[in-house]
């Protein structure tokens, strides 16, 4: 197995997979994505700055996912940014002939895989941060895990979770909710996850200091010594 870091002005992510071929396939991916987005933002700077949904001028992929994911979960568009340029990216590695693809983008991963993975938490100072990972099985189809945190990293947050993670088929929707999750869920009101469909989302699990908190059907969890110098910063 390949393992790569990738950046691009605020894509920060780490690429895995089996041959160089789909290493260079994510980047491609990843880029391309980048590139519309960059360019129908200067075209519309709103849609980079606003908390809320929006209807955007555009039918490319990337902004129209972005859009429908954040709409669906009541956060801005920008939300669901790294996972839907992440899930760009493996979808790229997808058409290059990749059964096996990862890549995380600053903690929003979207991945295939023909054998089990593990992914690890990050929870900051949360008493399970860094001692658990998810064994995700064998994945025909793209998966995204997104996490969102109030006490980790740069991105704004109006919530106090130390993780939420999502899983979805849905990569910009599983980022768009992990935002809109952490930004409500409380250790005494777990109230938004009556707003979830269960169609949409798979699996969340929520991390409050000592608490935590599922949701519908997760991978199987297990002890784990997770590395921190293997998280990349991600977009942001």
């Amino acid at each position: 197995m390949i393992r790569e870091r990738f950046s691009y002005r605020q894509t920060i992510a780490t690429i895995l997979a089996d041959t160089t071929e789909h290493i260079e396939a994510a980047k491609a991916g990843m880029l391309a994505a980048r590139q519309v987005l960059e360019g129908y933002i200067a075209r519309d700077p709103f849609f980079s700055t606003t908390f809320d949904p929006c209807a955007p001028d555009s039918d490319e992929l990337i902004i129209t996912r972005m859009a429908d994911a954040t709409r669906t979960a009541g956060v801005g568009p920008m939300a669901a940014v790294a996972g839907a340029i992440a899930w760009a990216g493996v979808e790229a590695m997808q058409e290059a002939g990749a059964v096996f693809g990862v890549i995380d983008n600053g903690g929003d991963i979207a991945l295939i895989c023909d054998r089990n993975v593990r992914v690890g938490v990050h929870a900051g100072e949360a008493a399970l941060s860094n001692r658990i990972a998810f064994v995700v099985p064998p994945q025909d189809s793209v998966l995204g895990i997104c996490t969102s945190s109030a006490t980790v990293g740069p991105s704004i947050s109006f919530g106090v979770a130390d993780a939420v993670t999502i899983f979805s088929r849905n990569v910009a929707l599983a980022d768009a909710w992990a935002t809109s999750v952490c930004n409500q869920i409380r250790p005494d009101d777990h109230s938004v996850l009556d707003q979830i469909n269960p169609d949409d989302v798979r699996g969340i699990f929520a991390i409050m200091g000592d608490q935590h908190v599922t949701w519908g059907m997760l991978p199987p969890i297990v002890r784990a010594d997770v590395d921190e110098r293997l998280i990349s910063a991600g977009d942001r």
